[in-house]
């Protein structure tokens, strides 16, 4: 009988913890080097596509791409330290050096403007303001 209420404990206690929430983001991918993605064309292209297309994605572009609506909405409050010194170099590589798909992921993720409102002035193309 004690195993019979233990096994009835542990299931409720793991689908609890499988609907809460979690506090922040999988840090599985924060060992990646982000500059080497954006100096190689071909890896840039291809989770430049993932995020823009949702297609030929990468196990972590998937994370990505799902967390990414999320993170712009809570103002990346469940990321790592890491995860944000992420996301604040690549927002700055995108204006600097490729306006042109920093437009079109603003389009897709950003279509009203509101989170170019909020995190824009910190990235300002003047290079006067960088949040590192």
């Amino acid at each position: 009988m004690k195993f019979f209420y233990f096994a009835v404990f542990g299931c409720a206690l793991v689908m609890f913890n499988s609907v809460m929430p979690h506090s922040t983001y999988s840090t599985m991918y924060d060992h990646i080097n982000v500059d080497d993605i954006l100096k190689n064309d071909r890896l840039f292209n291809r989770y430049f596509t993932c995020l823009t297309k949702k297609e030929g994605c990468t196990p972590d572009g998937k994370l990505l791409a799902a967390h990414l609506p999320d993170a712009l909405r809570t103002n990346c409050s469940k990321c790592s330290e890491k995860q944000k010194e992420f996301s604040d170099k690549v927002i700055r590589y995108l204006i600097d050096n490729k306006p042109e798909e920093f437009a079109a992921l603003t389009k897709k993720y950003d279509p009203e403007g509101i989170y170019k409102t909020t995190f824009g002035p910190q990235f300002k193309k003047d290079n006067t303001t960088t949040n590192q």
